[in-house]
């Protein structure tokens, strides 16, 4: 395996984790909603990610493209809001691709 490949899977798997802990942090609101610039700062201070608002809207969209939330427009800064499924994938009733489990994570 070459270097290249390793820090893909690195990279990959970081962004796995993190659209977990989004949903955990989604999941734990009492709405279910959470704007980007609070996520982007909850996934900072809780879990040492650190990456661009532009970063955290790819993954947002992509958990949005698994139904796993809905992604909600407030002029430039997103609203996340978290569905059923990604409420399944938190309390580990189902799973949800390309998104750590609750209990693989590290």
């Amino acid at each position: 395996m070459s270097l290249s490949q390793s820090l893909s899977g690195v990279h990959e798997q970081l962004a796995a984790d993190a659209r977990l802990f989004i949903l955990v942090e989604l999941d734990a609101q009492t709405d279910g909603h959470l704007n980007a610039v609070s996520l982007r700062s909850l996934l900072r201070a809780r879990y040492g990610i650190d990456r661009t608002p532009e970063w955290l809207a790819t993954q947002l969209n992509l958990l949005a493209d698994l139904g796993a939330v809905e992604v909600i427009s407030a002029g430039a800064i997103p609203i996340a809001r978290i569905l059923a499924p990604g409420q399944h994938h938190v309390a580990q009733r189902s799973i949800l691709a390309g998104v750590t489990r609750p209990r693989d994570a590290s």
